[in-house]
């Protein structure tokens, strides 16, 4: 078995595995430490300008590239124009940049602001090292290796289908430059670390605020005398 085999045929499982695991395990153990923790109290200027650019930016390239994953044909559509292709090339060369100004600013907050700094733990940088890596190599692809969302239909998802399907196909990765295997593997590691940060709180929903019981709230003030007569509490009922 090469290390080409280990890195992409055995590791992305390995990757998988971890997060599904750690992550019911933390959940069902240490539910309340499933939070993103947040710092906007300490400080909100940079927070605002950097979470907004990282998260659009990098929610909709996501968004792309999952599309890309189940409609290749659209895609392959789409990219049958030359000013459809460019356009798309542009637009995610765009997101890219956008989502590196923003963590550009998320990753100066933490070294400058002393408050923010002092509740950064190892993990957080950790992660915010992942992400730039596989945000700078993505841009890396789009500046470098042009026209992506036309060659990677044939190349990128044919590999990751065959991962879904539990037929790895890592030859699809062995050809390629070091810096497209880069990204690629800088997203297993995300893969991987992702139970163990404050990221795992984008998997959890609060379903069951749908079926739990009518919350009884007691006003603990007193009521203005010209409105009620009677000194005693107020009882409501919320959903």
């Amino acid at each position: 078995m090469s290390t080409n085999d280990v890195l992409f045929g055995v590791l992305p499982y390995m990757a998988a595995t971890l997060a599904i695991f750690v992550g019911v395990v933390r959940w069902r153990r240490e539910p309340f430490s499933v939070s993103s923790l947040s710092s906007q109290l300490l400080e909100s200027r940079k927070l605002y300008w950097g979470s907004i650019s990282f998260h659009w930016g990098l929610t909709i390239i996501l968004t792309l590239h999952l599309l890309a994953l189940i409609i290749p044909s659209g895609f392959e559509w789409w990219n049958g124009a030359p000013v459809r292709l460019y356009l798309l090339e542009i637009t995610g060369l765009a997101l890219g940049l956008w989502a590196a100004f923003g963590i550009t600013v998320l990753i100066v907050r933490r070294f400058t602001s002393a408050r923010v700094r002092r509740v950064t733990t190892g993990m957080d940088h950790v992660v915010l090292l992942v992400i730039a890596i596989q945000i700078v190599t993505g841009v890396w692809i789009a500046i470098g290796y042009r026209w992506g969302s036309y060659w990677g239909t044939g190349v990128f998802i044919p590999y990751v289908r065959s991962l879904l399907f539990f037929q790895p196909e890592p030859e699809y990765i062995d050809p390629l430059p070091w810096v497209l295997k880069t990204h690629v593997l800088s997203f297993f590691a995300f893969l991987a670390i992702f139970p163990f940060s404050r990221l795992i709180h984008i998997i959890t929903l609060p379903l069951q605020y749908f079926f739990r019981p009518w919350q009884k709230v007691i006003a603990n003030r007193e009521p203005p005398a010209d409105e009620y007569i009677s000194n005693e509490p107020r009882t409501k009922q919320f959903n």
